[in-house]
């Protein structure tokens, strides 16, 4: 039988090259800040985050290269810059639940941030432990593809031939920030509605948010994912809301100055939302079924690849050396008894925080293998976070239940066990994403995971302030914060929801089961994302119809490509730098909402074009963005014989 060859990477292990440096560090710092804010901003309002990876080796590698770095460099950059994309998902999906469940109310206290904190860095560093142990089976492993890290590295190939899409980026982000900054100083509406009277009925139209990075985030999508998603909204706002305001008010003699509009949201949030959370939760289950083979596989390995790690067989070779195996103990038993201390203080209970501190290491580990595997198979984008979250979550209020919590203390107990996996999860698939690009680079894996620990550490420091300024700035702008229509929050509040009603009882039944069997009527139909219809029932329509929108204008541009008779690289061109260009709006809006929100915070006055600003301006608006989105890919599609660049997806 022949020898398997033996894979080369792009920089050998006997080079000895500058990698782990202060500006290669304090870039990737500032980039995982940055990004992990930005996916705040996004996960928060639309219940989606873009993976950073792209974004952070674009950005690092034009930095490095201005400063004459190095490849590894610019590995390492991106590896440090990519991780706050994982901890703003963690913290996304879970700490505004308790805000949500009414348990932090107010959302900020020293005593909130700094648990907060904890809770970042205790799942973080776990997640980092694991993938320790199983980064060398993992990457190694030929029958896992690894896309988007492979895509990483062509993206640092192409880079060292003076290749590279950050003008496409940085251009969009300047273009994205200005137009939420016009939209803040209202010279154009965001937002318009008109209510349609039908006989006795009404129904609330609602236009498409102007918004660069709900357009970005269709467009990234694909037209496809957009409009299922969108779907929802069209079931919620056409189909149920109107259906059950019919019912409820259509043989009731009302006051002349009864406000339908106002109803109308009231009956979505009641009724809709909790329905909608019935088909979360029955789209979150069939996501995991669908990959149960993938999730058997990756969890029956597991053991095998902690055995393979404990065996003490580390090479001496600079590519192939991880933290050692003594020093991963040592994490994961810190990480234990910190974690230990988080439980008891909210369950203040110690047989309790025992058992949810074994739970969290059970399922914490298992999870984190298994995010990893997903990811080797589909990447860290379509990696189901929230669904592994879900089922800790659910085990662990069971557990607590079962142990005799109940009320408060039960409920924060559940959602601290689900936080710290769901950070775990999260870290571990995008950890692994980038060994797996650094093993194709010739990056030094204990440097990267160094690295990561370090920007672990100063995101989870930093995290909890975007999320202050942006539930205490909605608030201040006459919102309600978290779970609220302009930070809808859907996973967090599926969390609060569901551990509330498992805990202490606080649930509308018959409504989740309604909208379970709704669930299982979209898998009866084959739909191919309950759970992304789910979500967009949740989502305010403006959100969803966005998002719509973006996903329109990439359709058009798949149909620009077959009519002009674009090779696959010039498809592929096209395709990376419209991502490019969209994940630059969703960043440039992003950042300046959260600067405007924490002006809302401080109570600064904005100036105003207009007390009430045009819609017909807004069409101006849009067309400005649908020109971006497919003008720029399709004129910079290249010649037919240009070679082929790295296929991005994100």
């Amino acid at each position: 039988m022949a020898e398997q060859k033996k894979f080369v990477p792009f920089v050998s292990s006997e080079t000895n090259m500058a990698e782990f440096t202060i500006r290669a560090l304090i870039i990737g710092l500032i980039l995982a800040v940055v990004l992990g804010a930005a996916n705040a901003y996004l996960g928060l309002k639309a219940g989606m985050t873009i993976a950073a990876t792209y974004p952070a080796a674009v950005i690092g590698m034009a930095l490095i290269k201005l400063m004459k770095g190095t490849i590894l460099e610019e590995n390492f950059t991106r590896t440090v810059g990519s991780i706050g994309e994982s901890i703003a998902a963690g913290a996304i999906f879970t700490l505004p639940a308790f805000f949500i469940a009414g348990i932090w109310n107010p959302f900020f206290t020293p005593d909130h941030y700094m648990i907060s904190a904890a809770i970042m860095v205790a799942g973080g560093i776990l997640g980092i432990m694991f993938v320790a142990l199983l980064r060398r089976v993992m990457v190694e492993d030929v029958e896992l593809p690894f896309p988007e890290s492979i895509a990483a590295a062509e993206i640092h190939k192409a880079g060292q031939h003076g290749t590279g899409g950050s003008k496409y980026l940085f251009s969009a982000m300047g273009i994205g920030a200005l137009i939420q900054t016009l939209g803040q100083f209202k010279l154009f509406a965001i937002s318009w509605d008109t209510l349609i009277s039908v006989g006795k009925g009404n129904i609330l139209f609602k236009s498409p948010d102007v918004s660069p990075a709900y357009m970005g985030v269709g467009y990234i999508i694909g037209p496809r994912l957009a409009a299922l998603n969108f779907s929802g909204g069209v079931l919620a706002w056409g189909l149920l809301t109107p259906m059950i305001a019919y019912f409820k008010y259509y043989n009731q003699e009302l006051p002349a100055d009864f406000n339908w509009a106002n109803t109308m949201v009231q009956i979505w949030k009641d009724y809709v939302r909790p329905i909608a959370i019935g088909g979360m939760l029955v789209g979150a289950a069939y996501t995991l079924w669908k990959m149960r083979k993938s999730l058997a596989t990756g969890i029956s390995r597991s053991v095998g690849d902690v055995k393979k790690a404990a065996s003490g067989e580390h090479a001496e070779i600079r590519t192939e050396t991880d933290i050692n195996f003594k020093w991963i103990m040592i994490g994961i038993i810190g990480t234990a008894i910190a974690t230990f201390f988080i439980y008891n203080y909210f369950a203040q209970d110690v047989v309790a925080a025992l058992v949810a501190t074994l739970v969290m290491i059970i399922a914490g580990f298992f999870f984190a293998a298994v995010s990893g595997y997903l990811v080797g198979i589909i990447g860290s984008s379509n990696n189901p976070i929230s669904g592994l979250t879900l089922s800790t979550l659910v085990v662990a209020a069971i557990l607590m239940v079962a142990l005799g919590m109940k009320g408060t203390q039960g409920v924060a107990a559940v959602l601290g066990v689900a936080a710290v996996v769901c950070v775990a999860a999260a870290v571990a698939g995008e950890m692994l994403q980038d060994l797996k690009a650094g093993y194709i680079l010739g990056g030094t894996p204990w440097k990267m995971q160094i690295g990561d620990i370090i920007g672990i550490v100063v995101s989870a420091a930093i995290m909890f302030i975007p999320l202050l300024i942006l539930n205490e700035g909605d608030i201040k702008m006459g919102g309600t914060g978290f779970g609220g229509d302009k930070l809808p929050a859907p996973q967090a509040s599926l969390m609060a929801i569901l551990s509330k009603g498992i805990v202490a009882g606080d649930m509308e039944w018959i409504l989740i089961f309604v909208g379970m069997l709704m669930g299982i009527g979209f898998i009866m139909m084959n739909v191919k994302s309950p759970m992304l219809v789910s979500v967009g029932m949740y989502l305010p329509l403006g959100t969803t119809f966005a998002i719509f929108v973006g996903g329109l204008i990439k359709w058009v541009v798949e149909r620009i490509d077959e009519k002009k008779n674009f090779n696959d690289p010039q498809k592929s061109r096209v395709e990376n730098n419209g991502i490019l260009l969209a994940a630059g709006l969703i960043a440039g809006e992003a950042l300046i909402g959260l600067l405007f929100a924490g002006l809302a915070f401080g109570e600064v006055h904005l100036f105003e074009f207009t007390a009430n600003p045009s819609f017909l301006v807004s069409l101006i608006v849009f067309a400005i963005i649908a020109w971006l989105l497919i003008q720029i890919p399709i004129k910079n599609a290249g010649k037919p014989d240009d070679p082929a660049p790295p296929q991005v997806s994100m």
